[in-house]
């Protein structure tokens, strides 16, 4: 047990090596991490929003506001869906609560109504290998010809989870090209999103970025009635909508949308040759550049709205045909505008709208704080536990303590090239690892001390100590270690950063006591040769 081949040694040193190497970047700033050559480990252990302060926003999915814009799209597509030839003689479209109804004028065409509209009902997958699937809509037809659509519970829980699912992805795009340091993007319940930035110095801006819906869409305007008399005829097939620089501005729009933000290629934020205003650029993709064309042809003259969350941001008039597929939105945008602007246009829209629910704000001060609280916290208690193994085992409570402080540098290690998220838990988790792997090193000298009393050598002693011990260390860490990956799994924020330091501290803590502690022990025993054991 006490013997170690040449290759083992130089192993176990190479792995106590590494990982000092490994947390060395953590010891100075980054500025001074990325001048170093590029072969020296650059990594350094990402702090959480509890150490290095930002961001906490709680967002949830706003049902009502998504169902209102589905029935909206959804009676456009039954309007589309009985205008098609032949076709199909209807009144009274309109929507009613969360339902879409309608009265068909000859009940003879009830079956071809029913063709026409069933593929409008929307099958939703139901389970994560696509087996049974749930309909967004019920539609039901009468004998007298009344047609109604209505949101079925199952469908618009389905619906609110894949909302929820897009979102997180939209969300994470956009605060990537923000360049926040390691945002943390997670579902929390069935219909809410938890979103943290740590390191972010303006959380306002944050909040506006993320919980923009961004729904772009380009509309022609309809020039032949003023908004005033849009609004009393209430003219059907258009959209009265404000102006986003000046509430009091409204534009007549036709309600179908001829481009939207999906049929965008790219968006970057860049200035005006001859004003030098800050505009956005934005380039179609092949579909969209091809219908952007068609309708700056067969419209010159007219203003083309482009609606940004239902409010025009811009309505220039076609002065010519476009065909290149690009063109610019302009609308008295600072520089900070447009490059968010062309970030959200790049990123994707929103499948609906969110609100904050909760919101904090942690200042890198108090941050800073919980840094020291931790550090002094590890240092005490290290240093308390130092203390009472070399009171109680002598040279032996120094070995505990070397395996320790290899211990803790395993942990620190394996949390940087993991790229985990450090928080204040998790230091809670790092100061229980001390106390654990201290635990593996009593085990195994009262082991020692037994077999000692016994009447056997010193060599002997050590030798069945460590054997007979590191069965009981290992039957006690894979408990704790169970434990921990429970914790993990089913808990969420706080309680699964200290779930991953501990579990790693678990994992570090059996490498020491079979390897480290061994191996420092029997060159000790090589070295003194002792008679005797005193522990």
């Amino acid at each position: 047990m006490l013997h170690f081949a040449r290759w083992k040694v130089v192993a176990i040193f190479v792995v106590v090596f590494a990982a000092a190497l490994a947390v060395l970047p953590n010891f100075f700033s980054k500025s001074t991490v990325e001048s170093w050559p590029s072969w020296l480990p650059a990594r350094q252990i990402v702090l959480g929003l509890d150490l290095q302060g930002g961001a906490y926003l709680l967002y949830e999915v706003d049902r009502a506001d998504y169902v209102q814009k589905r029935m909206r799209t959804l009676t456009s597509e039954v309007r589309r869906a009985l205008l098609e030839e032949p076709r199909i003689g209807y009144t009274g479209l309109g929507t009613q609560g969360q339902a879409v109804q309608l009265r068909l004028r000859d009940p003879s065409q009830i079956e071809l109504a029913r063709t026409r509209l069933t593929p409008l009902q929307n099958p939703l997958n139901n389970t994560l290998l696509g087996g049974s699937a749930v309909n967004e809509f019920d539609l039901s037809i009468g004998d007298d010809g009344l047609v109604r659509f209505s949101y079925s519970q199952q469908g618009l829980t389905q619906r609110v989870r894949q909302i929820v699912d897009q979102s997180t992805e939209v969300i994470a795009r956009r605060i990537d090209q923000l360049g926040t340091v390691e945002p943390s993007i997670q579902r929390q319940g069935e219909d809410r999103i938890l979103v943290e930035a740590p390191g972010l110095g303006d959380p306002q801006r944050l909040k506006e970025l993320v919980g923009q819906t961004a729904q772009m869409t380009f509309h022609l305007v309809d020039t032949t009635v003023a908004t005033s008399q849009a609004e009393a005829a209430r003219k059907p097939n258009t959209l009265i909508l404000p102006s986003a620089e000046d509430p009091n501005v409204s534009y007549v729009v036709e309600e179908s949308a001829l481009l939207t933000g999906e049929d965008l290629a790219d968006a970057q934020a860049a200035f005006d040759h001859q004003t030098n205003e800050p505009i956005v650029s934005f380039r179609l993709n092949t579909s969209g550049a091809r219908t952007f064309g068609t309708v700056t042809t067969q419209n010159i003259g007219r203003p083309f709205a482009i609606v940004l969350d239902e409010k025009v941001i811009s309505a220039p008039v076609i002065r010519s045909a476009i065909t290149g597929g690009s063109g610019q939105i302009s609308g008295g945008f600072s520089i900070e505008q447009a490059n968010d602007l062309a970030i959200l246009l790049r990123a994707g829209s929103l499948p609906a709208k969110l609100d904050i629910v909760e919101e904090r704000t942690i200042g890198p001060g108090l941050g800073a704080d919980s840094i020291r609280a931790g550090a002094i916290a590890s240092v005490i208690g290290t240093a308390l536990v130092c203390v009472f193994m070399v009171a109680v085992y002598g040279v032996f409570g120094w070995i505990a303590n070397i395996a320790v402080i290899v211990n803790v540098l395993l942990v620190f290690a394996v949390v940087t090239l993991l790229g985990a998220t450090l928080s204040l838990p998790g230091i809670a988790g790092i100061v229980l690892t001390v106390g654990t792997a201290v635990d593996s090193n009593v085990l195994i000298y009262e082991r020692i001390r037994e077999e000692a009393r016994a009447g056997r050598s010193a060599i002997s002693s050590i030798d069945i100590g460590f054997q007979r011990a590191l069965g009981t260390i290992l039957d006690a860490n894979l408990t704790t270690l169970i434990a921990a990956v429970t914790l993990f799994y089913l808990g969420s924020g706080p309680i699964r950063g200290f779930a991953v330091t501990h579990a790693i501290g678990v994992l570090t803590t059996m490498f020491t006591a079979f390897t480290f502690t061994r191996l420092v022990v029997a060159l000790w025993v090589r070295w003194r040769r002792p008679t005797k054991i005193t522990l």
